[in-house]
């Protein structure tokens, strides 16, 4: 699968999953003073872009020093990818993170990782940088929207989530999911015909 600038908006944009993480963001905050929290989703999301501007700049190199080709990469970002789906549609019992809620202001973990730049978005980035790597204007392009809408749908985390009810968030969660399953697959499918068309 060939990736353009919207369909690696909408990847990235499933991946970061903002909805999902509606629920992540509203437990982590909730002993941050209201007025505070602004401002920390906000770092959190700036924290969240760099890293993973980072890992598309310079991801290519990161692959060729580990010896590994955008293939094998293809395969894994699918498994992980794969795997962060089945948790989309069948969460954990006690929540995104596991029931892990400590006090006080979050810095970088849990909310910029793993809950924004977690271990699939920081491949998909990887994988999309070696698949096209002439086109890095449009990978930057599609990471800075998608940064863009994970910020204000953190923002307005409490509003939509009393405008959309808890169950409207968690069906459409599941949606993604099952949207990042077929994703996935392709992904893997496609790694693998490679593989095949290579030995």
């Amino acid at each position: 699968m060939q990736y353009n600038f919207l369909s690696a908006t909408i990847l990235l944009l499933l991946i970061t999953d903002p909805l999902g993480n509606i629920p992540i963001f509203i437990n982590a905050l909730r002993g941050v003073a209201s007025e505070r929290r602004r401002v920390v989703i906000l770092r959190e999301v700036a924290i969240a872009f760099v890293i993973l501007l980072v890992f598309m700049m310079a991801g290519d190199r990161f692959l060729r020093a580990m010896n590994l080709t955008d293939v094998s990469l293809r395969i894994a970002g699918g498994i992980v990818l794969f795997l962060i789906a089945l948790r989309m549609i069948f969460p954990h019992p006690d929540g995104p993170m596991g029931g892990d809620s400590r006090g006080g202001e979050p810095l970088i973990v849990p909310l910029a990782i793993p809950a924004l730049a977690g271990p699939s978005a920081l491949a998909t980035v990887m994988l999309l940088t070696s698949q096209a790597p002439g086109k890095m204007f449009e990978w930057i392009g599609a990471l800075t929207v998608t940064m863009i809408v994970c910020a204000i749908v953190l923002i307005l985390a409490e509003k939509i989530q009393q405008w959309l009810g808890e169950r409207a968030v968690t069906a459409f969660e599941r949606l993604m999911g099952l949207v990042l399953v077929a994703i996935s697959v392709e992904m893997i499918l496609t790694g693998i015909k490679t593989f095949v068309h290579q030995l």
